[in-house]
């Protein structure tokens, strides 16, 4: 059984997202280049309900300010930003495949 385009699309991007958030955790991409790859990830945002876009926007405006500041200086760290975005990750990975 193959799954529809949108939802297939929705499931590559949210398969790039997770390397991204991998990649952040190593310092190997900046804040802003992610939030910028998971804005763009329209189809995934569209398949999961709107509070699942709600969230990821909020942890990713919270990481883009946090990285302003050093990690001493921030309310909260960027390692509890990515586990927040990697718990994300997996309840819409969930969704997905209830969707699909």
């Amino acid at each position: 059984m193959s799954l529809p385009h949108d939802t297939l699309l929705a499931a590559q991007q949210l398969a790039q997202l997770r390397q991204g958030f991998t990649l952040l955790a190593r310092q190997q991409l900046p804040a802003a280049t992610l939030g910028e790859q998971a804005r763009s990830a329209t189809a995934l945002l569209q398949a999961l309900p709107q509070r699942y876009g709600e969230v990821l926007l909020n942890l990713l405006d919270r990481l883009e300010a946090g990285a302003l500041f050093t990690e001493e200086s921030c309310s909260f760290s960027q390692k509890d930003l990515v586990d927040n975005l990697e718990i994300w990750a997996t309840k819409a990975q969930a969704q997905l495949e209830k969707a699909g």
